[in-house]
């Protein structure tokens, strides 16, 4: 008993918001850019994929939706596995399955071993943004929990502006195959080091004896009991449309609208990276101002009226000039982070030991949202084209986009409903 409670206290004794947090902070933050990484590599390569592995373009497509099917649906259950368990028995694992499965992806010679791979790496990646978020909570105290978060979505918008030209790049000088193994072999080292680091700053408090059914009850008794709080839904939903559109706008429709502008596609593609950096730079500001000035509601409701007003110039003015619409690109990710503070309103309303829950669920339901607008401008514009309207027109850019002005019209309407949550105005 005297070495369990030295042991104890020696945990309890770690600093919070000392080296030690950081460092534990940054390996987290660490394992969310290599996940993004490893993401945003499909997209570069599964055209080399399709040859190597004798794929038809539906077998491609599916191989990219059984990660997102995938992560989806665990992503839900991710955080209650680390409000349950702690950071040191959910990610270290995390981190050997997303590396697996990268193993498997570059060495993939048949159909199903690809399909494999995004099972695994989905499964292992459906902790990895939340429970960077978790770690910045558990070793900076929750009053930090916004602030620490909003670093975690710096990171990973900067890593999304400059991933793809790095890994292009890679392409450049090997193939994609040694290219994704050396990828594993940094994982691996990730890996170890998750082992030997990421944890709690102290014990995670037992959900009581019993068996695997037990722990699943708990589990699932931990998303019940965040999915019963109307709040939560609030600002899952808001952050659904904000992100959402962010990522129909980042990834998809951002290039082809700038082209539509007049732009060459060298800068209708920096267009799209201002997006993120836009993001990167909102999200070291829009936090820590709500903490500041101890609101969660106004600095929200101000930033989807920003976007609404710079997708609404983008799409409805008739003469925009090329430098001004990379500018109002960049305002509209710049804005966009204040959907990082949904993440902390929810967390405003549930226990401490929930915190982690209603941080996957409200991101589970932004990736879906993602998934569904990514999608719909892109169906809309074939609809309009094979309607008889011509294409690379201003016209169809306009019909093409309102799914995402709709979404950012009902996230405007839930956040003029929803409550102050920040706890010094509750």
């Amino acid at each position: 008993m005297n070495t369990v409670s030295s042991k104890q206290t020696q945990i309890r004794s770690f600093q919070l918001g000392g080296p030690r947090a950081w460092w534990i902070w940054a390996l987290s933050v660490a394992f969310v850019i290599y996940l993004f990484s490893v993401q945003t590599g499909y997209s570069i390569v599964n055209a080399d994929v399709q040859k190597s592995a004798s794929l038809s373009v539906e077998q491609v497509a599916t191989v990219a939706a059984v990660y997102t099917w995938v992560f989806a649906i665990c992503q839900f259950f991710g955080g209650a596995l680390l409000d349950r368990l702690g950071a040191h028995k959910v990610l270290p694992i995390s981190v050997v399955l997303v590396t697996a499965g990268v193993f498997l992806f570059a060495n993939a010679e048949s159909y199903g071993t690809l399909l494999a791979s995004q099972f695994v790496m989905a499964v292992g990646a459906c902790t990895g943004f939340v429970g960077a978020g978790y770690i910045g909570g558990q070793w900076f105290g929750m009053s930090r929990f916004n602030f620490m978060f909003g670093l975690v979505q710096f990171c990973a918008s900067l890593s999304s502006a400059f991933s793809v030209n790095a890994l292009q790049l890679g392409l450049n000088a090997i193939p994609w195959r040694e290219l994704f193994n050396m990828v594993g072999v940094a994982g691996i080292a990730l890996s170890i080091l998750a082992f030997f680091f990421l944890k709690n700053p102290k014990p995670v408090e037992s959900t009581g004896a019993g068996g695997v059914g037990t722990f699943v009850h708990s589990v699932l008794d931990a998303l019940l009991q965040v999915i019963k709080i109307a709040h939560v839904w609030l600002s899952a939903l808001i952050c659904a449309a904000l992100f959402g559109s962010m990522l129909a706008a980042g990834v998809v429709w951002t290039p082809k609208l700038m082209e539509i502008r007049g732009a060459s596609p060298a800068t209708a593609a920096f267009s799209s990276s201002l997006l993120w950096l836009g993001l990167a730079a909102g999200c070291l500001v829009i936090p820590a101002l709500s903490d500041k000035i101890e609101r969660r509601k106004m600095p929200i409701v101000i930033g989807i009226a920003v976007q609404l007003a710079s997708a609404g110039a983008l799409l409805y003015l008739p003469s925009v000039s090329i430098p001004f619409a990379m500018a109002l690109n960049f305002l509209f990710g710049f804005a966009n982070a204040s959907h990082m503070l949904t993440f902390s309103s929810a967390a405003d309303v549930v226990p401490p030991q929930l915190i982690g829950t209603s941080a996957a669920f409200v991101n589970g339901l932004a990736f879906i949202a993602g998934g569904i607008m990514i999608a719909a401008p892109g169906s809309r514009v074939v609809s309009a084209v094979g309607a008889g309207l011509t294409d690379h027109t201003l016209a169809v850019a306009e019909y093409a986009a309102q799914p995402i002005m709709f979404a950012l019209v009902a996230a405007f309407t839930i956040s003029l409903i929803m409550k102050e949550s920040h706890p010094a105005r509750r």
